[in-house]
Protein backbone atom coordinates (compact mmCIF):
# COMPACT_ATOMS: atom_id res chain seq x y z
CA UNK A 1 0.00 0.00 0.00
CA UNK A 2 0.89 3.25 -0.91
CA UNK A 3 -0.32 6.72 0.99
CA UNK A 4 -0.34 9.84 0.04
CA UNK A 5 2.70 11.59 1.15
CA UNK A 6 1.06 15.00 0.84
CA UNK A 7 -2.43 14.40 1.88
CA UNK A 8 -2.87 11.19 2.93
CA UNK A 9 -5.96 11.11 0.80
CA UNK A 10 -5.09 7.29 -0.46
CA UNK A 11 -4.97 4.00 1.70
CA UNK A 12 -3.96 2.03 -1.68
CA UNK A 13 -2.70 3.17 -5.05
CA UNK A 14 -3.32 1.21 -8.28
CA UNK A 15 -4.48 1.87 -11.73
CA UNK A 16 -7.23 0.54 -13.28
CA UNK A 17 -7.76 1.76 -16.98
CA UNK A 18 -10.74 2.39 -18.68
CA UNK A 19 -12.69 -0.36 -20.17
CA UNK A 20 -13.99 -0.50 -23.68
CA UNK A 21 -17.76 0.15 -24.20
CA UNK A 22 -19.75 1.80 -26.88
CA UNK A 23 -20.98 4.73 -24.35
CA UNK A 24 -20.29 7.96 -25.15
CA UNK A 25 -16.97 8.42 -23.35
CA UNK A 26 -17.51 11.79 -21.29
CA UNK A 27 -15.21 10.77 -19.10
CA UNK A 28 -11.94 10.65 -21.00
CA UNK A 29 -8.51 11.57 -20.09
CA UNK A 30 -10.33 11.87 -16.45
CA UNK A 31 -8.64 10.30 -13.05
CA UNK A 32 -10.67 9.16 -10.04
CA UNK A 33 -9.95 7.96 -6.47
CA UNK A 34 -12.94 5.29 -5.22
CA UNK A 35 -14.00 5.33 -1.63
CA UNK A 36 -12.98 2.04 0.08
CA UNK A 37 -16.37 0.93 0.48
CA UNK A 38 -17.15 0.21 -2.83
CA UNK A 39 -15.70 -3.07 -4.28
CA UNK A 40 -13.43 -3.48 -6.97
CA UNK A 41 -12.53 -6.90 -8.22
CA UNK A 42 -9.88 -8.37 -6.79
CA UNK A 43 -8.97 -5.90 -3.94
CA UNK A 44 -10.62 -6.05 -0.18
CA UNK A 45 -12.90 -3.56 0.54
CA UNK A 46 -11.77 -2.24 4.09
CA UNK A 47 -14.80 -0.51 5.36
CA UNK A 48 -11.99 1.99 7.18
CA UNK A 49 -11.18 -0.75 9.17
CA UNK A 50 -8.31 -3.38 9.29
CA UNK A 51 -9.88 -5.88 11.34
CA UNK A 52 -13.03 -6.01 8.75
CA UNK A 53 -10.04 -5.89 5.69
CA UNK A 54 -8.51 -8.37 7.63
CA UNK A 55 -11.90 -10.98 7.61
CA UNK A 56 -13.01 -10.28 4.63
CA UNK A 57 -11.53 -11.60 0.97
CA UNK A 58 -10.94 -9.83 -2.10
CA UNK A 59 -13.97 -8.56 -4.37
CA UNK A 60 -14.84 -11.42 -7.19
CA UNK A 61 -17.12 -8.26 -8.93
CA UNK A 62 -16.19 -4.36 -9.46
CA UNK A 63 -19.56 -2.32 -8.07
CA UNK A 64 -21.48 -1.40 -10.96
CA UNK A 65 -21.13 2.79 -10.37
CA UNK A 66 -17.10 2.14 -10.26
CA UNK A 67 -18.12 -0.16 -13.74
CA UNK A 68 -19.64 3.03 -15.33
CA UNK A 69 -16.98 5.82 -14.71
CA UNK A 70 -14.88 3.13 -16.01
CA UNK A 71 -16.67 3.00 -19.12
CA UNK A 72 -16.61 6.46 -19.93
CA UNK A 73 -13.45 6.52 -19.91
CA UNK A 74 -11.69 7.82 -16.61
CA UNK A 75 -9.00 6.21 -15.10
CA UNK A 76 -8.84 4.82 -11.74
CA UNK A 77 -6.28 5.69 -9.51
CA UNK A 78 -6.42 3.91 -5.92
CA UNK A 79 -8.89 3.66 -3.04
CA UNK A 80 -9.02 6.43 -0.40
CA UNK A 81 -9.26 6.48 3.25
CA UNK A 82 -12.59 6.46 4.89
CA UNK A 83 -14.01 6.78 8.68
CA UNK A 84 -14.24 3.49 10.43
CA UNK A 85 -17.21 1.67 9.18
CA UNK A 86 -18.66 4.72 7.63
CA UNK A 87 -19.74 5.61 11.12
CA UNK A 88 -18.77 10.00 11.28
CA UNK A 89 -18.63 12.71 9.69
CA UNK A 90 -15.21 14.09 11.14
CA UNK A 91 -13.13 12.05 8.53
CA UNK A 92 -10.29 11.39 11.43
CA UNK A 93 -9.04 7.83 11.47
CA UNK A 94 -6.89 6.25 14.09
CA UNK A 95 -5.44 3.10 11.98
CA UNK A 96 -4.98 4.38 8.53
CA UNK A 97 -4.42 8.43 9.41
CA UNK A 98 -6.28 11.80 9.19
CA UNK A 99 -6.43 12.86 5.45
CA UNK A 100 -4.96 16.77 5.25
CA UNK A 101 -7.54 19.59 4.29
CA UNK A 102 -6.29 20.81 1.77
CA UNK A 103 -7.82 24.05 2.43
CA UNK A 104 -7.41 24.18 6.21
CA UNK A 105 -4.29 21.63 7.78
CA UNK A 106 -5.28 22.33 11.38
CA UNK A 107 -8.88 21.45 10.54
CA UNK A 108 -10.62 18.14 10.26
CA UNK A 109 -11.74 17.19 6.27
CA UNK A 110 -14.70 15.78 6.87
CA UNK A 111 -16.22 11.78 6.72
CA UNK A 112 -16.71 9.32 6.20
CA UNK A 113 -15.77 10.37 2.47
CA UNK A 114 -12.49 12.35 3.32
CA UNK A 115 -10.05 11.02 1.83
CA UNK A 116 -12.44 11.01 -1.56
CA UNK A 117 -12.95 14.77 -0.60
CA UNK A 118 -9.30 16.01 -0.05
CA UNK A 119 -7.66 13.80 -3.40
CA UNK A 120 -10.02 16.15 -5.13
CA UNK A 121 -9.66 19.48 -3.33
CA UNK A 122 -6.03 18.86 -2.81
CA UNK A 123 -5.46 18.01 -7.21
CA UNK A 124 -4.74 14.71 -6.25
CA UNK A 125 -7.87 13.63 -9.11
CA UNK A 126 -10.31 15.17 -11.28
CA UNK A 127 -13.20 13.36 -9.20
CA UNK A 128 -13.83 11.04 -6.94
CA UNK A 129 -16.93 8.74 -5.74
CA UNK A 130 -18.01 8.31 -2.19
CA UNK A 131 -20.95 7.58 -0.28
CA UNK A 132 -23.62 9.50 2.12
CA UNK A 133 -25.43 7.92 4.20
CA UNK A 134 -25.84 10.66 7.20
CA UNK A 135 -23.89 13.68 5.40
CA UNK A 136 -20.50 11.60 4.38
CA UNK A 137 -20.35 13.52 0.81
CA UNK A 138 -21.91 16.99 1.75
CA UNK A 139 -19.98 17.35 5.05
CA UNK A 140 -16.33 16.85 3.60
CA UNK A 141 -17.06 18.91 -0.21
CA UNK A 142 -17.82 21.56 2.42
CA UNK A 143 -15.07 21.08 4.63
CA UNK A 144 -12.75 20.82 1.62
CA UNK A 145 -14.08 23.45 -0.58
CA UNK A 146 -15.52 21.50 -3.35
CA UNK A 147 -18.34 20.36 -5.15
CA UNK A 148 -20.55 16.99 -3.49
CA UNK A 149 -22.90 15.49 -5.26
CA UNK A 150 -26.11 13.28 -2.96
CA UNK A 151 -27.97 11.71 -5.44
CA UNK A 152 -31.54 10.97 -4.76
CA UNK A 153 -32.40 8.06 -2.87
CA UNK A 154 -32.04 4.88 -5.21
CA UNK A 155 -30.93 6.50 -8.60
CA UNK A 156 -27.16 5.61 -8.38
CA UNK A 157 -26.71 1.72 -7.78
CA UNK A 158 -25.43 0.49 -4.39
CA UNK A 159 -25.07 -2.64 -5.68
CA UNK A 160 -21.28 -3.75 -4.42
CA UNK A 161 -20.86 -1.18 -1.79
CA UNK A 162 -20.80 -2.18 2.11
CA UNK A 163 -24.14 -1.00 3.59
CA UNK A 164 -24.21 1.34 6.33
CA UNK A 165 -28.24 2.07 6.54
CA UNK A 166 -29.63 1.02 3.16
CA UNK A 167 -32.78 3.25 3.99
CA UNK A 168 -30.34 6.13 3.85
CA UNK A 169 -27.05 5.04 1.73
CA UNK A 170 -26.65 7.01 -1.46
CA UNK A 171 -23.40 6.40 -3.97
CA UNK A 172 -22.36 10.19 -4.22
CA UNK A 173 -19.30 12.06 -6.07
CA UNK A 174 -16.88 14.86 -5.55
CA UNK A 175 -15.56 17.72 -8.00
CA UNK A 176 -13.66 20.95 -8.12
CA UNK A 177 -16.15 22.53 -10.99
CA UNK A 178 -19.77 22.24 -11.94
CA UNK A 179 -19.29 20.96 -15.13
CA UNK A 180 -17.39 17.63 -13.70
CA UNK A 181 -19.55 17.15 -11.13
CA UNK A 182 -22.55 17.20 -14.41
CA UNK A 183 -20.66 15.26 -16.60
CA UNK A 184 -20.02 12.63 -14.13
CA UNK A 185 -23.71 12.69 -12.93
CA UNK A 186 -24.72 12.16 -16.61
CA UNK A 187 -23.25 8.52 -16.95
CA UNK A 188 -23.81 7.76 -12.49
CA UNK A 189 -27.63 8.61 -13.54
CA UNK A 190 -28.27 7.53 -16.53
CA UNK A 191 -30.31 10.15 -17.27
CA UNK A 192 -30.93 12.14 -20.65
CA UNK A 193 -29.58 15.56 -20.38
CA UNK A 194 -32.18 17.94 -21.89
CA UNK A 195 -30.69 20.93 -21.50
CA UNK A 196 -31.07 23.97 -18.71
CA UNK A 197 -34.50 24.18 -17.79
CA UNK A 198 -35.02 27.59 -15.30
CA UNK A 199 -36.07 26.83 -12.04
CA UNK A 200 -39.48 27.91 -11.23
CA UNK A 201 -38.57 29.05 -7.60
CA UNK A 202 -35.75 29.01 -5.21
CA UNK A 203 -36.56 28.77 -1.67
CA UNK A 204 -34.08 30.18 1.46
CA UNK A 205 -35.13 28.26 4.32
CA UNK A 206 -34.39 31.58 6.53
CA UNK A 207 -34.47 29.59 9.92
CA UNK A 208 -32.26 27.03 8.50
CA UNK A 209 -29.22 29.79 7.95
CA UNK A 210 -30.14 31.43 11.50
CA UNK A 211 -27.94 28.15 12.23
CA UNK A 212 -24.91 29.66 10.73
CA UNK A 213 -21.74 30.37 13.23
CA UNK A 214 -20.71 33.05 10.99
CA UNK A 215 -22.29 35.75 9.91
CA UNK A 216 -25.43 34.69 7.47
CA UNK A 217 -25.22 37.59 5.08
CA UNK A 218 -22.11 36.05 4.06
CA UNK A 219 -23.65 33.01 2.20
CA UNK A 220 -27.44 33.48 1.81
CA UNK A 221 -26.80 37.47 0.53
CA UNK A 222 -24.20 35.64 -2.01
CA UNK A 223 -26.77 33.08 -3.36
CA UNK A 224 -29.64 35.87 -3.03
CA UNK A 225 -27.83 37.99 -5.32
CA UNK A 226 -26.78 35.40 -7.73
CA UNK A 227 -30.25 34.45 -8.27
CA UNK A 228 -31.40 37.67 -8.95
CA UNK A 229 -29.15 38.78 -11.63
CA UNK A 230 -29.78 35.12 -13.43
CA UNK A 231 -33.40 34.49 -12.84
CA UNK A 232 -34.59 38.04 -11.51
CA UNK A 233 -36.01 38.61 -7.88
CA UNK A 234 -39.49 36.80 -8.96
CA UNK A 235 -37.82 33.52 -8.48
CA UNK A 236 -36.95 34.06 -4.65
CA UNK A 237 -39.48 32.69 -2.22
CA UNK A 238 -38.81 32.36 1.47
CA UNK A 239 -39.61 29.41 3.88
CA UNK A 240 -39.39 28.92 7.83
CA UNK A 241 -38.66 24.96 7.01
CA UNK A 242 -39.13 23.97 11.00
CA UNK A 243 -42.66 25.25 10.89
CA UNK A 244 -43.58 23.60 7.46
CA UNK A 245 -42.04 20.42 8.74
CA UNK A 246 -43.57 20.22 12.38
CA UNK A 247 -47.06 21.17 10.46
CA UNK A 248 -46.59 18.33 7.85
CA UNK A 249 -44.81 15.53 9.53
CA UNK A 250 -47.09 14.92 12.44
CA UNK A 251 -45.49 11.84 13.02
CA UNK A 252 -42.05 14.06 14.71
CA UNK A 253 -44.38 14.18 17.66
CA UNK A 254 -42.38 10.64 18.57
CA UNK A 255 -38.99 12.27 18.05
CA UNK A 256 -39.40 15.52 20.30
CA UNK A 257 -37.00 15.39 23.34
CA UNK A 258 -37.57 17.78 25.97
CA UNK A 259 -34.02 18.53 26.12
CA UNK A 260 -33.99 19.82 22.61
CA UNK A 261 -35.94 23.24 24.15
CA UNK A 262 -32.72 23.79 27.12
CA UNK A 263 -29.88 23.57 24.43
CA UNK A 264 -28.85 27.01 22.37
CA UNK A 265 -31.46 27.92 19.29
CA UNK A 266 -32.10 25.37 17.14
CA UNK A 267 -34.67 24.36 14.84
CA UNK A 268 -36.61 21.98 16.83
CA UNK A 269 -38.48 19.84 14.12
CA UNK A 270 -35.23 19.42 12.07
CA UNK A 271 -33.59 18.42 15.40
CA UNK A 272 -36.83 15.49 16.04
CA UNK A 273 -36.00 14.88 12.05
CA UNK A 274 -32.28 14.36 12.66
CA UNK A 275 -33.63 12.03 15.66
CA UNK A 276 -35.30 9.93 13.44
CA UNK A 277 -32.27 9.68 11.17
CA UNK A 278 -30.39 8.57 13.60
CA UNK A 279 -32.40 5.97 15.18
CA UNK A 280 -33.21 3.83 11.62
CA UNK A 281 -29.74 4.11 10.83
CA UNK A 282 -28.68 2.32 13.89
CA UNK A 283 -31.35 -0.06 13.75
CA UNK A 284 -30.30 -0.93 9.95
CA UNK A 285 -26.49 -0.62 10.86
CA UNK A 286 -27.35 -3.33 13.94
CA UNK A 287 -28.86 -5.87 11.10
CA UNK A 288 -26.17 -5.19 8.82
CA UNK A 289 -23.29 -5.67 10.86
CA UNK A 290 -24.22 -6.09 14.63
CA UNK A 291 -22.78 -10.10 14.56
CA UNK A 292 -19.55 -9.36 12.71
CA UNK A 293 -18.63 -6.67 15.43
CA UNK A 294 -20.01 -8.76 18.17
CA UNK A 295 -17.58 -12.15 17.08
CA UNK A 296 -14.97 -10.20 15.94
CA UNK A 297 -14.60 -7.41 18.80
CA UNK A 298 -12.94 -4.85 15.90
CA UNK A 299 -10.53 -2.18 17.61
CA UNK A 300 -12.34 1.11 16.83
CA UNK A 301 -11.03 4.84 16.87
CA UNK A 302 -12.48 7.08 19.84
CA UNK A 303 -15.72 8.39 18.80
CA UNK A 304 -16.72 5.70 16.87
CA UNK A 305 -16.46 2.98 19.03
CA UNK A 306 -18.89 4.68 21.14
CA UNK A 307 -21.41 5.22 18.33
CA UNK A 308 -20.83 1.32 16.77
CA UNK A 309 -21.72 -0.10 20.24
CA UNK A 310 -24.35 2.23 21.04
CA UNK A 311 -25.98 0.97 17.40
CA UNK A 312 -25.03 -2.65 18.58
CA UNK A 313 -26.94 -2.16 21.64
CA UNK A 314 -30.21 -0.62 20.65
CA UNK A 315 -33.42 -1.87 21.58
CA UNK A 316 -34.66 -1.09 17.95
CA UNK A 317 -38.19 0.77 19.31
CA UNK A 318 -40.11 3.40 17.55
CA UNK A 319 -38.78 1.95 13.96
CA UNK A 320 -41.99 1.95 12.48
CA UNK A 321 -42.46 5.86 13.60
CA UNK A 322 -38.92 6.47 11.69
CA UNK A 323 -40.35 4.94 8.41
CA UNK A 324 -43.87 7.35 8.47
CA UNK A 325 -41.42 10.01 9.31
CA UNK A 326 -40.20 9.25 6.14
CA UNK A 327 -42.70 8.89 3.95
CA UNK A 328 -44.97 12.27 5.34
CA UNK A 329 -41.87 14.30 5.01
CA UNK A 330 -41.56 13.28 1.49
CA UNK A 331 -45.07 14.18 0.87
CA UNK A 332 -44.46 17.53 2.89
CA UNK A 333 -41.90 18.44 0.70
CA UNK A 334 -43.15 17.43 -2.43
CA UNK A 335 -45.76 20.04 -1.32
CA UNK A 336 -43.10 22.67 -0.46
CA UNK A 337 -41.19 22.07 -3.63
CA UNK A 338 -42.68 21.53 -7.33
CA UNK A 339 -40.87 19.68 -10.10
CA UNK A 340 -38.64 22.81 -11.03
CA UNK A 341 -37.94 24.16 -7.68
CA UNK A 342 -35.07 24.01 -5.30
CA UNK A 343 -34.86 24.48 -1.70
CA UNK A 344 -31.72 26.44 -0.82
CA UNK A 345 -30.20 25.61 2.98
CA UNK A 346 -26.74 25.87 4.77
CA UNK A 347 -24.61 22.70 4.32
CA UNK A 348 -23.50 22.51 7.89
CA UNK A 349 -23.39 24.74 10.49
CA UNK A 350 -19.69 26.45 9.98
CA UNK A 351 -16.33 26.24 9.31
CA UNK A 352 -14.67 22.44 9.63
CA UNK A 353 -13.51 21.57 13.55
CA UNK A 354 -10.49 21.81 14.38
CA UNK A 355 -8.56 18.20 14.85
CA UNK A 356 -9.26 16.24 18.22
CA UNK A 357 -12.09 18.65 19.32
CA UNK A 358 -13.22 16.62 22.00
CA UNK A 359 -17.07 15.21 21.22
CA UNK A 360 -18.35 16.61 24.06
CA UNK A 361 -17.36 20.46 22.29
CA UNK A 362 -18.86 19.58 18.94
CA UNK A 363 -21.98 18.42 20.67
CA UNK A 364 -23.94 21.65 19.83
CA UNK A 365 -22.32 21.49 16.23
CA UNK A 366 -23.42 17.92 15.47
CA UNK A 367 -26.84 18.75 16.70
CA UNK A 368 -27.34 21.35 14.08
CA UNK A 369 -25.31 19.92 11.10
CA UNK A 370 -27.62 16.87 11.11
CA UNK A 371 -30.55 18.90 11.56
CA UNK A 372 -29.55 20.41 8.25
CA UNK A 373 -28.64 16.69 6.79
CA UNK A 374 -31.58 14.82 7.66
CA UNK A 375 -33.80 17.01 5.61
CA UNK A 376 -32.51 15.37 2.24
CA UNK A 377 -31.15 12.02 4.51
CA UNK A 378 -34.81 11.47 5.38
CA UNK A 379 -36.72 12.46 2.35
CA UNK A 380 -34.14 11.18 -0.31
CA UNK A 381 -33.99 14.38 -2.39
CA UNK A 382 -31.05 15.44 -4.31
CA UNK A 383 -28.77 17.80 -2.51
CA UNK A 384 -25.46 19.59 -3.94
CA UNK A 385 -22.97 21.21 -1.95
CA UNK A 386 -21.57 24.38 -3.60
CA UNK A 387 -18.14 26.15 -2.33
CA UNK A 388 -18.19 29.68 -1.76
CA UNK A 389 -14.70 30.45 -1.19
CA UNK A 390 -13.14 31.45 1.97
CA UNK A 391 -14.11 33.48 5.26
CA UNK A 392 -11.87 34.18 7.89
CA UNK A 393 -9.20 31.62 5.67
CA UNK A 394 -11.55 28.85 6.33
CA UNK A 395 -13.94 27.05 3.25
CA UNK A 396 -17.59 27.85 3.32
CA UNK A 397 -20.57 26.24 1.23
CA UNK A 398 -24.10 26.59 0.46
CA UNK A 399 -26.57 23.68 -0.60
CA UNK A 400 -29.72 23.58 -3.33
CA UNK A 401 -31.87 20.30 -2.62
CA UNK A 402 -34.59 19.25 -5.35
CA UNK A 403 -37.31 16.80 -5.56
CA UNK A 404 -36.06 13.01 -5.77
CA UNK A 405 -35.97 12.15 -9.41
CA UNK A 406 -34.50 15.69 -10.44
CA UNK A 407 -31.10 15.41 -9.97
CA UNK A 408 -30.17 16.40 -13.85
CA UNK A 409 -32.19 19.40 -13.29
CA UNK A 410 -30.24 19.81 -9.84
CA UNK A 411 -26.67 19.89 -11.53
CA UNK A 412 -28.01 21.84 -14.66
CA UNK A 413 -28.77 24.59 -12.08
CA UNK A 414 -25.44 25.08 -10.35
CA UNK A 415 -23.94 24.68 -13.37
CA UNK A 416 -25.61 28.53 -14.78
CA UNK A 417 -25.55 29.78 -11.07
CA UNK A 418 -21.78 28.77 -9.89
CA UNK A 419 -20.18 31.52 -12.10
CA UNK A 420 -22.14 34.43 -10.69
CA UNK A 421 -22.04 32.92 -7.03
CA UNK A 422 -18.37 33.51 -8.04
CA UNK A 423 -18.67 36.87 -8.38
CA UNK A 424 -20.98 37.63 -5.76
CA UNK A 425 -18.64 35.80 -3.31
CA UNK A 426 -15.80 38.11 -4.34
CA UNK A 427 -17.90 41.33 -3.66
CA UNK A 428 -18.40 40.03 -0.39
CA UNK A 429 -15.13 39.49 0.38
CA UNK A 430 -15.03 35.65 0.04
CA UNK A 431 -12.14 35.14 -1.70
CA UNK A 432 -12.28 32.06 -4.52
CA UNK A 433 -11.27 28.69 -3.32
Amino acid sequence: MERDKDYGAFMERFTVQPTPSSQQRLLDGLTFAVKDIFDMDGHVTGFGNPDWAQTHSPALATAPAVLAVLRAGATCVGKTVMDEMAYSINGENVHYGTPTNPCAPDRVPGGSSSGSAVGVGASLVDFSLGTDTGGSIRVPASYCGIFGFRPSHGAVSTAGLVPMAQSFDTAGWFARDPVILSRVGSILLQLPDNGLVRPSKIIIAEDCFKLLSIPSARIKNVLVEAVKQIYGDNTLSYVNLGDNVEHNVPSLKNFMRKDIQSQEFNIEPLVALSNAMRLLQRYEFNNNHGEWVKTVKPHLGPGIAERVWEAINARGDNIDACLLVKTELQAALRGLLGDLDVLAIPTVPGPPPKLQTEAASLETFRVRAFSLLSVAGVSGFCQVSIPLGMYDNLPVSVSLLARSGSDKFLLNTVETLYGTLKEQAEIAEIPSS
